[in-house]
This record gives structure tokens, C-alpha cells and sequence, in this order.
């Protein structure tokens, strides 16, 4: 680090942003479809959504393999109306999920930027800081050295 001339109060303030508050920021730019699209990936990527599926699978074939014939409504072994709900399920939730992960993705960069931002201000201020802490030893080093030179 090379002898640099010390930013003054006032220099350092100028150069000061506010910190933002990045998950409020994002928050108040997202539609409603998109704030849907992000819950809608947050929860079906939770093991709740998991639980609900396995069970209600595990239900729903187990009624069409085990229950009497004639109340079976989707019979073993096509399960044609089980695949075609499944189907129309994962039709509907792949781009919503596509698209919240892309939005989640959108707000961690502002989060890193935002990260990074304060970092390099928290670098600058303490280079300011060790500059003037140099500075000081310098001129108390000087104030010492004249007042040997007293005695």
C-alpha cells in the first residue's frame, strides 16, 4: 500500500451511498403473477409438496389396484387418468417454476452487487482510516522526536 494522500471527512462522505435494502427493492418491482411464480417454487420444491404427492399417489393407486372392482374409476395397470393429471400438473408447474427460479436468480445477483457494493466501500473507508492512523504516527512520531530534542 503506497503512501496515498488520506480522503478527508468530507471526501468520504461524498463517496458514500446509502446501503440498499435489496430484498425490498426486489419486492416492490415483482407483478403478481411473478410473486406467484416465486411462491409456487419456493413450496413445491419443499418436502410438504413431496409428502402431498407421495400420498395422494399412494392413495389414489392403491384405491384403483386394491378396491373392489366395480368402484375402481381409474383401473390398474394404465392408470390412464392418474398419468394424465400427473401430466397436466407438471404442464403447469414447469414454467412457473422456470420462471421464479429465474426471478430468484435476478435477486441474488442484486444481492451480490449489492454485497460487493459494500464491500468496496467498507475497503475504502478502511484505507482511509489506516491512512490517517499513518498519518498520525507520523506526526506523533515527529512530536516525540522534538521533544527529545528539547531535553
Amino acid at each position: 500500500m503506497g503512501m496515498a494522500t488520506p480522503l478527508s471527512l468530507e471526501e468520504l462522505k461524498k463517496l458514500r451511498n446509502p446501503i440498499k435494502n435489496v430484498h425490498k427493492e426486489t419486492r416492490e418491482t415483482l407483478s403478481g403473477l411473478q410473486r406467484f411464480a416465486i411462491w409456487i417454487t419456493e413450496h413445491v420444491g419443499s418436502l410438504g409438496f413431496f409428502i402431498v404427492l407421495l400420498i395422494w399417489t399412494l392413495a389414489w393407486l392403491g384405491w384403483n389396484t386394491l378396491a373392489p372392482f366395480e368402484h375402481r374409476f381409474d383401473p390398474f395397470p394404465a392408470f390412464a387418468l392418474w398419468l394424465f393429471i400427473s401430466n397436466m400438473i407438471q404442464l403447469m408447474l414447469l414454467p412457473l417454476i422456470m420462471v421464479g427460479q429465474n426471478l430468484q436468480n435476478r435477486h441474488a445477483e442484486a444481492r451480490a452487487e449489492a454485497d460487493f457494493e459494500l464491500s468496496v466501500k467498507t475497503e475504502r473507508e478502511m484505507e482511509t482510516i489506516l491512512l490517517h492512523l499513518e498519518n498520525q504516527n507520523e506526526v506523533i512520531m515527529e512530536i516525540l522526536k522534538r521533544l527529545e530534542e528539547k531535553k
